[in-house]
């Protein structure tokens, strides 16, 4: 009695693995799919002529041509082998019948089912963006023989030129593992993204990025009106206000706060240039401090929720906050709190020595040999200015968003 085959399904086939060499699975009917050591699926079509085994006909790849156009082909070349005639010349003719179409747009189709297949949603998110936002737009339409270097390099240049050189460098590899992929059946022959070089989209330039005053208070709302947490809120505010590094925020103790004299004094293990700071409260950062010492840990001022030995939030917790906001403000990091407080103070002609100071940057020279308590006065007022600015932006958007901005945001 022949063996029982299973009939195979679009998510069994999604399922199959590869292997060190290839190997067939039958949907029964003479149709096989073919799972490569690639990873790629091809549709085979199995027959013997005259009682003889033939070598297996080629249908065409999973998933460009379906499960359903596949038993529909076996179908045909089962009716053609009755007739004691070999399907080769009609398979060869329905491939190219059947060839995709050779637009760029057409193949990211096929390619985009193949390449997600597994992949995280953060990968697969990525890969579409920059597929609909800049490569189909450009060059969608575009036969895959046409495109060219220059082409790609158009593409990323325009990404570049809105601040975002990572988007635009992430945008090449995704044209090159497509062309990849296009090569592989047949599809192209030449990938246009091969010869434009990293060095030529990205480069270790210096970060400039300073949000406007604007976006100052677009991302304070937004955090407010958000589901982050309470804690996590007040630390993204205090992190703009403060004008500390991200990492002495996060490990900040309760211990080196004097809320009723509205100091934050960072020990020298703590700070970058291995010197103590000390950080001159605004009157609002005292307020959140207030808040976060009714809420917060014994020893941490923003303690981690896992866990049962008490330690700080991990590292990457205040930019995952960020990034679950779903801004469109490309090319910016925490750290450029730091610029954007130093650009626009120093725009404010207040003092630019009292200003490094409070960013605890170092001054050569003769002014840099100074106690930590220097400039103490215009610390304070600095940092107290640069608080009401901010709360300004934040009001200043307040009619057009919904959410409290108190305690209970």
């Amino acid at each position: 009695m022949p063996k029982q085959v299973t009939p195979l399904t679009d998510t069994r086939i999604k399922a199959l693995k590869p292997k060190p060499a290839r190997y067939p699975v039958s949907d029964g009917g003479g149709l096989l799919l073919e799972v490569m050591p690639s990873g790629s699926k091809i549709w085979r079509f199995r027959y013997s002529l005259h009682g003889k085994r033939q070598p297996t006909v080629t249908i065409g790849d999973y998933p460009a041509i379906s499960l359903q156009l596949a038993r529909d082909r076996a179908r045909k070349y089962t009716e053609i082998v009755a007739q004691g005639v070999s399907p080769v010349a009609d398979a060869r003719q329905d491939r190219g019948a059947e060839r995709i179409s050779d637009t760029v747009s057409d193949f990211a189709t096929i390619w985009l089912a193949a390449e997600i297949e597994g992949k995280s949603e953060s990968y697969s998110r990525t890969t579409r963006r920059a597929l609909d936002k800049d490569v189909l737009p450009a060059i969608g339409n575009k036969r895959l023989a046409d495109v060219t270097p220059g082409d790609v390099l158009a593409i990323c240049d325009k990404i570049k030129g809105r601040g975002s050189p990572k988007m635009a460098l992430t945008t090449r590899n995704v044209i090159k593992r497509l062309y990849e992929f296009a090569i592989a059946r047949q599809g192209a022959t030449i990938n246009p993204a091969q010869s434009v070089a990293a060095r030529f989209i990205a480069t270790q330039e210096s970060r400039t990025r300073v949000l406007a005053p604007d976006e100052i208070g677009t991302m304070l709302r937004a955090v407010y009106a958000s589901n982050v947490r309470r804690p996590l809120k007040l630390a993204l505010h205090l992190l703009v206000l403060t004008m500390v590094r991200k990492s002495e925020l996060i490990e900040a103790r309760w211990e080196q706060f004097d809320l009723d004299a509205a100091i934050w004094r960072i020990p020298a293990d703590a700070m970058k240039m291995r010197k103590e700071h000390w950080v001159y409260l605004s009157t609002q950062a005292v307020e959140m401090l207030r808040e976060l010492r009714e809420i917060g840990g014994a020893t941490y001022v923003f303690p981690s929720s896992r866990g049962r030995i008490e330690a700080p939030i991990a590292k990457p917790t205040l930019n995952t906050a960020v990034k679950s906001l779903g801004l469109e403000m490309e090319h910016f990091v925490l750290h450029d709190f730091r610029r954007t407080a130093s650009t626009h103070l120093h725009e404010m002609g207040l003092p630019s020595d009292a200003i490094e100071k409070a960013l605890a940057h170092q001054i050569k020279g003769i002014k840099g040999v100074y106690n930590r308590a220097e400039y103490a006065e215009e610390r304070k007022r600095i940092l107290q200015h640069w608080a009401e600015f901010v709360g300004a932006q934040i009001d200043e958007g307040r009619k057009v968003v919904l959410g409290q901005f108190g305690k209970a945001a």
